[in-house]
């Protein structure tokens, strides 16, 4: 899998069936002297992974690769055994054939970015059984337009990266084929059976099932390969509401089953997401990484990372999972070369580990994560673009907006102590959740915006990506006290890459943006007391439902934005254009 990618190196993940030497070949046939890497596998928990960086590649280049596996050399051996080459596979099947080699795209030399992102994808089968249950797959049909072009049309341009906003595993409500094969391991008698979940995720082991479920249909398989990814953790990932209040926590807490899904679930993200965030100086610097790769063991490896997982949702301080990654002319530290800024810098933020849970404090970033965000969003040299990603999204419809921030004042006790557990049942039956469920930390984060604008030299845009609401839409705000900036904030969302609403909840979500459904979301949150946040902002385009993908286009100081969705009609299934504007 290719993840991280700039001007001069790239960043491979791999899992493999078994020890060995991973060595990757990029550049051959293009270069006069391919540039190789290689290392050797790690192991925990029976699985067996490698991460490497390619450095020293060619700015502003197309470069096929090829990646070679060995055989760990046996002790007294003359010569270590012959490489075999896996990808491009030797004889893949006839569907993944099909797709042009892999390659990587170090940074272009103009400063354009295509930026992909979404959220929200369940693994079932592509069958027709599949596809009638949760519609067709968004990643699987981008692939499709990436790599074959349709009659009528030129092929799709590729994002130079892809960001997938949470929810690309659902643990919770895994496909048919899961929970049969969970049924069948959990016959064993040395498995732990827990009923209450019986049908759910809970160990490392289960999880790199659903990993492999995730990312192993060819057209997806070669999109992860081609295209790097960033991503974020979102509840699904461990399970629907996941720190949604301190009562949450105090309730899992008490099941005899959860540490187990907090440490496959953590585990399984350091080792499939988190580690490929990590530019390759953050990687040399990754802790955890160096102590796995020097244990003598795998036992003690998955001892290290078991600890790791467990420490980092009791004590959320221990670990990171936010992180930022740069494009263009600013470096990774801040700074640019030629100390003038530019360029684009993207902020990915957890909002669910680093949580502060306390019914009198709550805040959905912690006083060390939101110190911290707040730094990198105001980086020394000034970006042309500052893009701030959350899985979700911080700007929902106003009357949601105002029901979250009531829910809240609710629970808190302001319409009286024995509405308090109504309020907290009210919260987790409809995933009372978002920014504006943490209302403190929603205005601290639009003060901090109108401080980014009124910024000497501020950005283009300021862009709020996000997903996890199962519907994409698009708003813009305005920031009170910001007079005469050229920064234009938006909130861009779009869910779900496959996963789409109930008809009913459609309904809800379109009766929600209706003036009557507003004033009453608007009055119910003034009665409880709830200050208005310091921004106004509206819907501008959507809600749509369809699965599908949206683009960010920045070039320059401008930013453009395409939407695509998922069509189904008689000649078959392909991703066509919804929606196309000019953001600045």
């Amino acid at each position: 899998m290719l993840r991280h990618v700039d001007a001069t190196s790239a960043t491979l993940w791999f899992e493999t069936s078994g020890p060995c030497t991973v060595c990757v070949e990029v550049g051959g046939g293009v270069l006069d002297a391919p540039v190789t890497a290689s290392g050797s596998t790690w192991g925990v928990h029976g699985h067996h992974y490698a991460i490497l960086v390619v450095r020293g590649l060619p700015e502003a280049s197309e470069l096929p690769y090829t990646v070679h596996l060995a055989e760990p050399v046996a002790p007294g051996a003359a010569h270590p055994p012959a490489a075999r080459r896996v990808w491009p596979p030797v004889s893949p099947d006839a569907e993944l054939a099909a797709f042009p080699p892999s390659a990587v795209r170090t940074a272009r030399s103009d400063g354009r970015l295509r930026l992909a992102f979404g959220s929200c994808r369940r693994s079932e089968p592509l069958d027709a059984a599949g596809v009638a249950a949760v519609g067709p797959d968004a990643l699987v049909e981008l692939a499709h337009r990436m790599a074959f072009p349709p009659s009528d049309g030129p092929a799709l341009e590729p994002p130079d990266v892809l960001l997938m906003l949470g929810d690309q595993l659902y643990a919770d409500e895994p496909s048919e084929p899961i929970r049969e094969r969970l049924e069948t391991a959990r016959r064993d008698p040395d498995v732990a059976d827990h009923p209450e979940v019986a049908e759910e995720i809970c160990t490392f082991e289960e999880y790199t099932w659903l990993y492999t479920e995730s990312w192993s249909a060819p057209p997806v398989r070669w999109l992860l390969s081609t295209v790097p990814t960033c991503m974020l953790l979102d509840d699904h990932d461990l399970r629907d509401d996941w720190n949604t209040s301190q009562a949450w926590r105090e309730e899992m807490r008490r099941k005899p089953w959860f540490d187990d899904r907090v440490r496959g679930a953590l585990g399984s993200y350091w080792v499939y997401q988190h580690l490929g965030n990590l530019s390759p100086a953050e990687l040399d610097r990754e802790q955890l990484l160096a102590a796995i790769t020097a244990a003598e063991d795998d036992d003690a490896r998955s001892a290290l990372l078991d600890d790791y997982a467990e420490r980092a949702d009791a004590e959320p301080d221990t670990a990171r999972w936010s992180y930022v990654r740069d494009f263009g002319r600013t470096a990774t530290d801040g700074t640019a070369d030629d100390g003038t800024g530019g360029g684009v810098r993207l902020v990915a933020v957890d909002c669910r580990c680093s949580r502060r849970l306390d019914p009198g404090n709550r805040a959905i970033l912690d006083d060390a994560e939101w110190a911290w965000v707040q730094e990198r969003a105001q980086p020394e040299a000034p970006v042309d673009h500052l893009l701030l990603a959350s899985t979700l999204p911080a700007l929902m419809v106003p009357a949601f907006s105002d029901v979250e921030a009531w829910n809240e004042a609710v629970v808190r006790g302001r319409w009286g102590r024995w509405l308090r557990g109504p309020g907290e049942a009210l919260r987790q039956a409809i995933d009372l959740e978002h920014w504006a469920a943490f209302g403190t930390s929603l205005h601290d984060l639009l003060r901090l915006l109108a401080r980014v604008a009124s910024a000497s030299r501020p950005p283009a845009t300021v862009l709020l990506l996000s997903g996890d609401v199962h519907c994409s839409y698009t708003a813009r705000a305005q920031l009170d006290g910001v007079v005469g900036s050229p920064t234009a904030v938006h909130q861009l969302v779009m869910s779900p890459f496959r996963n789409p609403l109930k008809p009913a909840l459609r309904v809800a979500n379109r009766l929600a943006d209706v003036r009557p459904v507003r004033a009453l979301a608007a009055l119910l949150a003034r009665s409880a007391g709830v200050a208005r946040p310091p921004a106004s902002w509206e819907v501008e385009e959507g809600p749509w439902f369809d699965n599908g993908v949206m683009t960010v286009v920045l070039e320059g100081r401008s930013a453009r934005l395409e939407v695509d969705h998922v069509r189904v009609d008689a000649s078959g299934r392909t991703l066509r254009r919804t929606h196309h504007r000019t953001l600045v």
